[in-house]
């Protein structure tokens, strides 16, 4: 059973003859192949955009020498770490908001004090508390992916349909068992676009934070390639972060069709 998916009537055809993956390579392979001729004519300078064949000569290279494996594994390590704190803090959190009026009025004051605040801004306050290093790089990448797992567990439990609650406590449901079994499987939708949306923000938040309070990792190598002028390893570096943030998204995404087969998506 997959997820039922509705396409609108008179809606264009979307599958353009080729597979889904064929489909997602289409724009950036013309524009890596735009970008080679460019370069390969000398209409682009190479040392501020060198050409994408030396990209990837640099990119073997470093993946040769384990180098960009191990900043790679730091930068992910740390993903992993802040997201699952996020997640243990802001999906327990958001669900208590989202059921509990009292509670929401109680903890609404200060978490809309400190959402607004970029998590960049902790930067200076992170190396204070936990100096140079792991810890400040998580605690920052977890201030950016928490509020975004907070906001749509709230909404999600907000969401769910009271004709369902009003069904299960008529059949007897008693709190735990109407959390577990109903609320919980509708919100979880909200769940993984928020966990969607934290993956993404964490990325952003900890290339900016490695740049500054680590010595590892990849947004420390592009800020130190940056220093030497490697510009075909500073993009190296952004690629990377680009492809695994892809890979890691479209993972989301098959694993909310495995888990929720019974939501259905609108396409036009």
């Amino acid at each position: 059973m997959t997820a039922e998916t509705i396409v609108l009537p008179g809606a264009p055809p979307t599958g353009l003859g080729l597979p889904r993956w064929a489909q997602l390579m289409i724009v950036p392979v013309v524009l890596i192949a735009a970008w080679e001729a460019l370069a390969q004519l000398g209409w682009i300078n190479l040392i501020f955009f060198p050409a994408p064949s030396q990209i990837a000569i640099s990119a073997c290279k470093m993946i040769a020498s384990g180098e960009l494996l191990r900043h790679f594994a730091d930068s992910l390590r740390r993903i992993a770490i802040a997201n699952t704190v996020a997640i243990g803090i802001g999906v327990p959190l958001g669900f208590f908001m989202g059921l509990y009026r009292p509670f929401e009025n109680l903890m609404d004051g200060i978490v809309n004090l400190v959402r607004p605040i970029p998590p960049l801004a902790w930067i200076p306050l992170a190396i204070l508390w936990f100096g140079v290093g792991e810890k400040a790089v998580v605690f920052i990448t977890s201030i950016s992916a928490f509020f975004a797992i907070l906001l749509n567990t709230i909404a999600g439990v907000r969401a769910v349909e009271k004709s369902l609650v009003r069904a299960a406590l008529s059949l007897g449901a008693t709190e735990s068992v109407l959390i577990r079994k109903v609320i919980l499987p509708a919100t979880l939708p909200h769940l993984f676009t928020g966990f969607r949306i934290a993956l993404g923000v964490s990325w952003m938040s900890i290339v900016a934070a490695e740049l500054i309070a680590a010595s590892s990792g990849l947004g420390f190598m592009i800020s130190y390639y940056r220093e030497v002028i490697r510009t075909d390893l500073i993009l190296v570096g952004m690629l990377s972060i680009g492809v695994v943030g892809f890979l890691m998204d479209r993972g989301l995404i098959w694993l909310e069709g495995k888990l929720l087969p019974w939501r259905v998506r609108l396409e036009l």
